[in-house]
């Protein structure tokens, strides 16, 4: 489920400047800690946890704090540059924020998280909004299940315990 900093875009300084505004903005202050998390962050390429990454900003030398790193991610989310998703695991998991959307698959088996998107199926979600006269501002799709690689041996019960505490 958590990715590690291959492939990963890099920081760009409208990030920076746009963190920054919002720390201005509620009296906070800009710290080296708070921008090497905003860094860590955007070098990921997807999925991680605050767990992870707080071992891996420990891991290359900083001195940076488990609160820090989740009071960090906090602040991130609600500036609108982190997404915080509960894809049926016990933690959060977050990713930067992408301006296109995208919807989840979640293996229950090993955790792993695979993004898509389907055209035809935001267009089905729009037309079932505009029949109940709705008006969306945010939704998201997660698909529960077993990747290619776990569906060939699992046990059916530890399975049907797993989908039973998704509804809880």
């Amino acid at each position: 489920m958590v990715s590690s900093p291959s492939d990963a875009a890099p920081m760009r300084p409208r990030e920076e400047a746009r963190f920054e505004v919002f720390l201005r903005e509620r009296k906070l202050k800009l710290t080296g800690e708070r921008m090497a998390i905003l860094a860590a962050v955007f070098q990921r390429a997807s999925h991680f946890d605050a767990e992870s990454l707080h071992a891996e900003l420990k891991g290359a030398g900083a001195d940076i704090s488990r609160a820090t790193v989740y009071r960090t991610l906090d602040l991130l989310v609600q500036c609108g540059l982190v997404r915080k998703h509960s894809l049926g695991a016990t933690h959060a998991s977050y990713e930067a924020a992408q301006d296109e959307h995208h919807d989840h698959l979640v293996c229950i088996q090993c955790g792993k998280v695979l993004e898509f998107f389907r055209p035809d199926l935001e267009k089905l979600q729009e037309s079932i909004c505009r029949e109940r006269d709705f008006q969306p501002f945010h939704h998201s799709l997660q698909i529960f299940g077993l990747c290619s690689r776990c569906k060939g041996g699992f046990d059916e019960k530890e399975i049907q315990g797993r989908v039973a505490q998704l509804h809880t």
